[in-house]
């Protein structure tokens, strides 16, 4: 007994947690979700959903329960953390997962540039017959030019829908203007450039922020993490403003052949990221306003959503070069 007690000396408690459901939970809403946003998905694509489809109702179902489970996982370990529970081991363990869970999202991402790249460079010239694997799709779609933003698809050419050689996946209508800047009708009308303006000023305010409850001077932290906040909601009514345009008076929906799709999801998803980052800047601003929990040493929660916003500019910026710009 001595010996095991002098060789337990050296080492810090490490806290495990009880058995719990939480992730079950968590996996069973982001199924639900991914699923119900496909479901909904696929009947935007063939002409819009029934009154008795369920897409919308799994969808939400999904969103609900996932977020629901999360508000209690993450309620469940501040909790822990302020009963004194978790060591400094444990508190490597939080800097990994949400450093795996950032790289994570990069991947995501690198999927749908990596999308845009190979459509941009192979697939559209070889739908209009260009190089080696255009010999048959010249013959398959005659007459179709490839630029970017397309002008048209390769469906409009052959005649329609009713008249297209391959598979029926649904109608598809070319927009009448695209988001690049040319086709603003003027140069402080083009929103891109100013959700741009404010992503990047909010991550200069959450830097503020940082070096603020590093100084545990909570005041100023709490005035440029609003600030962030704030300018958070409103890059996200732009954005929607810009769906509107886009929608309304351009023509540029989802089933706008490849330039759509590839436009909505990218920015869509980016859209989705940006909320969940605002709520994560939130959610730490009612902690330090309500119930002062941040110190200068112990303040994980709000690191890591800073963490997080940081990466979410990171992307819009790559997502302003080569969706907009390029």
């Amino acid at each position: 007994m001595a010996n095991s007690s002098s060789a337990s000396a050296g080492h810090e408690k490490y806290y495990v947690p009880e058995s719990s459901s939480l992730a079950v939970r968590a996996t069973i809403g982001l199924i639900l979700s991914v699923f119900g946003a496909a479901m909904v998905l696929n009947d935007m694509t063939f002409g819009g959903a029934e009154e008795s489809s369920t897409s919308v109702w799994v969808l939400t179902v999904g969103l609900v329960f996932f977020i629901f489970t999360l508000a209690s996982w993450f309620g469940t370990a501040i909790r822990e953390n302020l009963a004194g529970m978790n060591s400094a081991q444990l508190h490597q363990s939080y800097v990994l997962g949400m450093f795996w869970f950032i790289f994570s999202e990069v991947m995501f991402f690198a999927a749908f540039f990596g999308t845009l790249l190979y459509v941009r460079q192979f697939v559209g010239p070889w739908l209009a017959g260009e190089g080696e694997g255009g010999r048959m799709n010249g013959l398959l779609w005659p007459g179709f030019e490839f630029a970017w933003p397309p002008v048209t698809t390769p469906q409009e050419i052959v005649g329609g829908v009713d008249s297209q050689v391959i598979a029926n996946n649904g109608a598809f209508v070319s927009q009448e203007k695209s988001m690049a800047p040319a086709d603003a009708h003027a140069w402080y009308a083009w929103l891109p450039m100013w959700n741009t303006l404010i992503l990047l000023s909010s991550s200069a305010t959450v830097h503020v922020a940082h070096t603020a409850i590093l100084a545990d001077n909570r005041k100023k932290f709490n005035r440029w993490l609003g600030i962030t906040v704030g300018l958070a909601v409103i890059f996200l009514g732009l954005q929607a403003a810009e769906y509107y345009e886009a929608y309304v008076l351009y023509g540029l929906t989802l089933n706008s052949g490849i330039y759509g799709s590839t436009f909505f999801m990218l920015t869509g998803f980016h859209g989705f990221h940006v909320a969940m980052g605002m709520t994560m800047l939130l959610i730490q601003l009612v902690r330090s306003v309500r119930r002062e929990h941040f110190t200068a040493t112990e303040h994980f929660g709000f690191e890591a959503s800073s963490w997080y916003w940081h990466f979410v500019d990171v992307v819009w910026v790559f997502l302003f070069l080569f969706v907009y710009i390029l």
